[in-house]
């Protein structure tokens, strides 16, 4: 628990935010100094100083992750990581293109996209759209370079450009509105400025923001920038499985089933403009995702 505590030294009081926190059989208490006066912004400063600690306990877990993650792949062949891999591509595009709106089944999906088996029945821009996500998503993962403003419009054209070739890899020029959603993006006259603030800020924190965290908030702001007319959600979540890829971590798919939960965090974050609020929901559905690397679990 957070508390605040009072130190008086000859005779002037300092206030300082004091946790505990417990590692192993030892109680560690650590602290930052507020100032001679209690700041009015206490409650912001208390979620912050405690989400230091979430932060230090999650990244422990995600690295524990990644490092059984690798081991594992070591000792499976490569045929069989490449099955794996595959069978993630298909639940991932029937889950991200779900989200949006897609008709298709899951089962419908994995035959489209394993079998080559065309759904009877179902819009030819689902079927294309599912297609062109797995092929994107391949070259995707074998990018070797880092992020540009080039390459996400180029994956975005390759994403619509057989579905909805007017506004593929373009930005767009008119305001939009989320469905469901209280929050507003920003003003077409806006989009280009945020969008090289998105890329100046990934480049100065890409070394030391921990790479899930740095996949949570690539996510987070990108699609808060919204800046194509269509798929703004699922080129985010492309992106923060660029990032995880990149950095040797295990890829994340949200399922539908949890789409209420994804949408909440976000729309919260948004709103309040607080990046923390995601932050938890992404790290905190990150390694639920991935206990079965969680060997010692205790």
């Amino acid at each position: 628990m957070v508390r605040i505590s009072k130190k008086t030294i000859e005779g002037n009081d300092y206030y300082y935010l004091e946790h505990a926190i417990r590692k192993g059989k030892k109680i560690e208490k650590r602290e930052i100094y507020l100032g001679k006066e209690i700041p009015k912004d206490i409650e912001q400063r208390k979620r912050e100083f405690l989400n230091t600690f979430y932060k230090e306990k999650w990244f422990n877990l995600c690295d524990e992750i990644k490092k059984n993650y690798i081991q594992n792949k070591k000792h499976t062949p490569l045929s069989a990581r490449e099955k794996e891999m595959h069978q993630f591509i298909t639940h991932f595009t029937y889950n991200t293109n779900k989200i949006e709106g897609s008709t298709l089944t899951f089962r419908e999906t994995a035959q489209l996209l394993e079998r080559g088996i065309t759904p009877k029945e179902r819009p030819l821009v689902d079927v294309k759209e599912a297609e062109t996500h797995k092929n994107v998503f391949l070259e995707v993962i074998h990018y070797k370079k880092d992020l540009s403003l080039q390459i996400i419009l180029y994956w975005h054209k390759k994403l619509f450009d057989q579905t909805k070739k007017d506004m593929a890899g373009k930005i767009r020029t008119h305001q939009v509105a989320i469905s469901g959603s209280k929050f507003t993006p920003p003003f077409p006259a806006e989009l280009n400025i945020l969008l090289c603030e998105f890329l100046q800020w990934h480049n100065k924190n890409k070394e030391k923001t921990h790479p899930v965290e740095l996949s949570a908030l690539v996510h987070l702001k990108f699609v808060t920038i919204h800046p194509f007319s269509d798929g703004n959600g699922r080129i985010s979540r492309i992106l923060m499985n660029f990032i995880l890829h990149k950095h040797g971590y295990p890829l994340l798919d949200i399922p539908y089933e949890k789409r209420t939960g994804y949408y909440n965090a976000l729309e919260r974050s948004q709103l309040k403009k607080e990046d923390l609020i995601f932050v938890q929901w992404f790290l905190r559905r990150y390694l639920k995702e991935h206990s079965k690397y969680l060997y010692n679990k205790s």
